[in-house]
């Protein structure tokens, strides 16, 4: 039997003999690297926090004590060890676990958590809700180096400070020169400040002169003040937190000391450990960008499933296609170059290329400086982390109607990553935005047009949404055009990369000897609905269907346009993602789940027209 075998629960880990630890820890490697090899996952970050997260484990009791996951892409060893090791082979599955925290799932998950820079703020919260009602356990965040490129970070490491609130923050940092500005000095006194024999003094200093304020209050402002003269203090310094560290994030037996030494001070303290990302795999070490978020892959060459061409890859060479012709077009990310396509803009663009990290509401501020000033700054961005900068698009882009694209990938359901990364809210907050064009393109060549349009014909703010992946697999470029028939019964609407779906629900009501007009939305900000209205005179009944949450949504404005006009069809059905709040799977699953499927949307035409 292997030693994970043994380990159901937190309790589980912490009767581990220490000598036995480091084959545990490959143990979970195998599993995460077995696992991820079949289903797609977070690799190289789950690899680089193995170590960190058993140390967790022997040291806090997770089904009480709050460990809190900032984005949660290494959360995959803590499921393993909380009970969910016999269901890692259906993560990211539909009915399988999730591949990011979710407290529905276990309540070893803390919080929810998909989206980065929040696990500071949120443990703060949870730490003051603990101090208030009088309870007893342990708040911890563990937060990566990449985290701390969005501001709301630092919104809670000063928070948190300044509270006193006993709480541990870890830095796992695996990346940045966070560490560069703390020198050799700093690095032997943290050796020494980790050792067992010195925590052990420090706990009988303060239990002894602790009970002497004066003396103790004195002797530490001459220690303190001593370090200051020796060390360089640490950003962390200043904002109040007790540092700690760097120490090695790979070597459990320092990990857990000091992790037990932090615990103990009851005071916010920040542990600083490195970490390597990919650790274990020599592919992922090598390259961790690339293992970072992969598909299937094979183990033995470290092969990934390539993908064709997407919407994210046209939208990349298509900017650099016009950039090559125009210098004023600059291109904007929030770490995720790759992602939406961007690598090689950047390499042909470098001057013309911005990575702010994971902080979109400034690289919309800083869209609008650059628009403001003469440029023509296009931001690429997810749907669902586009969410952040709403009040940029607002105040700093809309009330001056400044010329700035957005080109907004992954909107709809996405699959796999589940609800904090499916794009179904851009429709209703967006159309909010005053000035605002937003086209949504149903092909590879559509995507291009709309972006030249966007970056030429446009002035204002315009975002051309598309979703993830690549177009139909097989299609008639004619099938767009707006199909009206004199012996329609129904009128069918849709835009973007739903229209295909609409389009076979059309199919499907022919076989059934229904006429269906079928109307195709370039455009759903502003709103043109004369051809909707000319069909609905006809019709009496319409389907609006969209891969949207129902709030805000086109089918509403479209129903109101109509109301104004006096136009309402005799009835009307409205299909949609309700609430917003969709699980993990595959699209098709997940279409077939919501009911927005081709013969879902059929059905309700066919209900529709038979009993209104």
């Amino acid at each position: 039997m292997s030693i994970l075998d043994t380990i159901n629960n937190s309790a589980d880990i912490k009767k581990i003999p220490e000598e036995q630890l480091p084959q545990l820890c490959n143990e979970l490697r195998n599993m995460i690297i077995e696992n991820v090899s079949r289903t797609g996952g977070h690799l190289a970050s789950n690899l680089g926090a193995v170590e960190l997260t058993v140390a967790l484990h022997r040291v806090y009791d997770s089904s009480k004590d709050r460990i809190v996951f900032d984005v949660g892409h290494q959360c995959y060893a803590h499921k393993i060890i909380t009970g969910r090791r016999d269901q890692m082979h259906t993560l990211r599955q539909f009915n399988g676990l999730s591949g990011f925290p979710k407290p529905y799932e276990s309540a070893d998950d803390a919080f929810i958590a998909g989206h980065a820079s929040d696990s500071v703020a949120i443990a703060l919260g949870m730490a003051k809700a603990r101090s208030i009602q009088g309870e007893n356990y342990d708040v911890v965040a563990v937060i990566g180096d990449g985290a701390l490129t969005g501001g709301l970070a630092y919104e809670g490491l000063e928070n948190a400070g300044v509270s006193g609130e006993p709480m541990v923050i870890v830095l796992n940092d695996n990346a940045m020169s966070i560490s560069g500005n703390v020198g050799s000095m700093e690095r032997v006194l943290s050796k020494a400040r980790v050792r067992p024999e010195y925590l052990e003094f420090k706990r009988n200093y303060r239990a002894t002169i602790g009970r002497l304020p004066k003396l103790y209050n004195f002797n530490h402002e001459l220690k303190e003040s001593i370090k200051r003269r020796i060390l360089p203090s640490t950003m962390f310094d200043d904002f109040g937190l007790y540092y700690l560290g760097p120490i090695d994030g790979h070597d459990i037996r320092q990990v857990e000391t000091a992790l037990n030494w932090a615990k103990q001070m009851k005071v916010p303290v920040l542990l600083h450990v490195l970490t390597t990302k990919g650790k274990g795999y020599p592919y992922a070490e090598q390259s961790p960008e690339r293992y970072h978020g992969v598909g299937p892959f094979d183990i033995e060459t470290g092969v990934v499933d390539s993908g064709s061409t997407s919407y994210s890859s046209v939208t990349g060479y298509t900017l650099c296609e016009i950039a090559q012709k125009n210098s004023k077009v600059v291109a904007i990310t929030a770490a995720m170059s790759d992602g939406t396509g961007l690598d090689t803009f950047s390499k042909k663009f470098p001057s013309r290329f911005f990575d702010v990290g994971i902080a979109e509401g400034c690289a919309v501020s800083m869209a609008a400086g650059m628009a403001k000033q003469g440029l023509i700054p296009v931001f690429c961005v997810y749907s669902s982390f586009f969410q952040r900068s709403y009040d940029m698009l607002l105040h700093d882009i809309a009330l001056q109607n400044l010329h700035v694209v957005f080109c907004v990938d992954r909107c709809g359901l996405v699959g796999s990553d589940g609800e904090t990364h499916h794009g179904l809210f851009d429709v209703s907050y967006l159309r909010t935005v005053p000035g605002i064009t937003i086209l949504c393109p149903s092909d590879f060549a559509e995507l291009k047009d709309m972006i030249y349009t966007a970056v030429y014909q446009i002035d204002g703010p315009v975002a051309v949404r598309y979703p993830r992946g690549g177009e139909p697999k097989s299609y008639n470029p004619s099938d767009k055009e707006d199909q009206l028939s004199e012996n329609a019964s129904v009128t069918l609407v849709s835009y973007g990369n739903m229209f295909w779906e609409v389009l076979k629900a059309q199919r499907l009501l022919k076989e059934k000897g229904i006429d269906a007009d079928l109307i195709r939305l370039k455009t759903i900000e502003p709103l043109d609905v004369s051809r909707i209205r000319e069909s609905v005179s006809r019709t009496g009944k319409l389907i609006v269907a969209e891969e949207t949450c129902r709030s805000g949504c086109v089918g509403e404005a479209v129903i109101a346009r109509l109301e104004e006009k006096e136009s309402v069809p005799c009835c009307s059905r409205l299909i949609n993602l309700g609430d917003g709040i969709v699980t993990h799977g595959t699209v098709s699953e997940l279409m077939d789940l919501c009911n927005i499927d081709c013969r879902s949307i059929a059905s309700a035409a066919e209900e529709l027209v038979h009993h209104g």
